[in-house]
This record gives structure tokens, sequence and C-alpha cells, in this order.
């Protein structure tokens, strides 16, 4: 059970409160109760990673646009929060960030203990993410094809920061032994947080939960042709 005491890090600034606020109002009332879930979210600062005219913007509970980037969007506070707490990533795991545009979900992972590579094929989320995360040695900032699946890994928990309608084969096949990859499951139309196991040489998948994020390049249906 969440501690009712957590507080964001000691923080007495305008930014702390509104990351107090963001756990209390959108996380813990959709479920999430992991407290190291809940303590990264207080420690890492949404702002620096979002796109808005002001720091609260950045924190209502939507979708926000990444900075520097084109088109990447940074995931709704509640729906990655929900996944992160799916994947219960464990301190000194190897974790692949799909599509986290300028490096919040990244930053996230390694606040949780993890060794992260952020896979971004948004050259302008890519920059951004490189000099917001320069004094975070456990994320490596990787450009690329987020469909193809980037570095071999292996993974312990993959998180992809959006949906896929195509059943995401590259990426499962980079999960190590018992590892974990969660993201939104579009390939019914509606959307589900998803949670896909690996074992042996085969997986798992279990549906989670309601949301809804945009559909990431390269993890999008292939277009189908009528005669």
């Amino acid at each position: 059970m969440a501690d009712s005491n957590l507080t964001a890090h000691n923080d007495d600034s305008a930014s702390g409160e509104l990351r107090l606020l963001m756990v209390n109002s959108q996380l813990r009332t959709t479920g999430v109760s992991d407290i190291a879930v809940l303590a990264a979210f207080l420690a890492v600062p949404r702002e620096r990673f979002a796109s808005a005219a002001t720091p609260a913007l950045a924190y209502l509970d939507r979708d926000a646009p990444a900075v520097g980037a084109k088109d990447r969007k940074l995931l709704a506070a509640r729906t990655l929060g929900r996944l992160l707490q799916a994947a219960q990533p464990k301190r000194g795991e190897r974790a692949l960030d799909v599509g986290g545009g300028s490096g919040y979900s990244a930053a996230l992972l390694a606040a949780l203990g993890c060794d992260v590579t952020a896979l971004e094929s948004d050259a302008g989320a890519v920059a951004a993410a490189r000099e917001a995360l320069a004094n975070t040695p456990e994320v490596t900032v990787v450009q690329g094809d987020l469909g193809a699946g980037g570095p071999q890994g292996p993974f312990d928990v993959i998180l992809i920061n959006g949906a896929f309608e195509a059943f995401p084969q590259s990426l499962v096949d980079r999960l190590a032994e018992g590892g974990r990859l969660v993201g939104l499951d579009a390939s019914s139309g509606s959307q589900r947080g998803s949670l896909i196991e690996k074992s042996g040489a085969s997986y798992s998948e279990m549906s989670l939960f309601d949301a809804k994020a945009e559909v990431l390049p390269g993890l999008d249906r292939a277009p189908s042709f009528a005669f």
C-alpha cells in the first residue's frame, strides 16, 4: 500500500507542489499505489520535458507535446503510471524506452533504478532528450525506427509510450527471459493497456485498462489494398 506521507523530496518549489498534486489526483486515484513508482513521479520534473507555456500546463491530466518534437507527445501521467506499475521495473534491470519523446519516461525508469536505452525516431525529441538527460548517465538516447526495435537487448522491461496496432514482434524479440513489455494495444480498434511477458519461446498477453494515446510510427497497421 502506498505511503500517505510521501512528499515531493523536500522540494518546496511550485514544481514540487505540482508533482505532489499530480501524484495524489492523477495516479493514486487510478490505482497506482506502488511506492517506487510514485516516488519516481515525485522526483522527476515533468515540465522539463513537456512543451508548455507554464509549468502548471505540463501537469494537466492529458498527453503533452514533448520538448523539441515535431509530433511526439508525452503520455498522460495516469496512463504512464499504470503502465510502469504493471511492468514492475526493478533496480539493476535493463529497460528499453520506446517513443518517449524528450525523455520523461526514460528519466522515470532511471529513477526506478534501471539502465535505460531510450529509442526515439523524432530528431528534435532526440536532441531535447540528450540535453535534458545529459547528467543522467543511466540513460542512453538512440535515434532509430521504433518498429524495428532498435538495440538488440535483451531487455527486462520495454515501455512503449503510445499505442501499437500491429503486434510489436521486433520488440518482443528483444525481451529477456521473464521480461515484460507494456504499451497500449490498439489492434482491435479500441485501446487497452497491455502487458506482454516472455517465458521461454512463448509469451503471454494480459489486458489491463482502458486508455488512449497516439499510435506510434512503425507500430501502425500496414495499409491494405482493395482491387
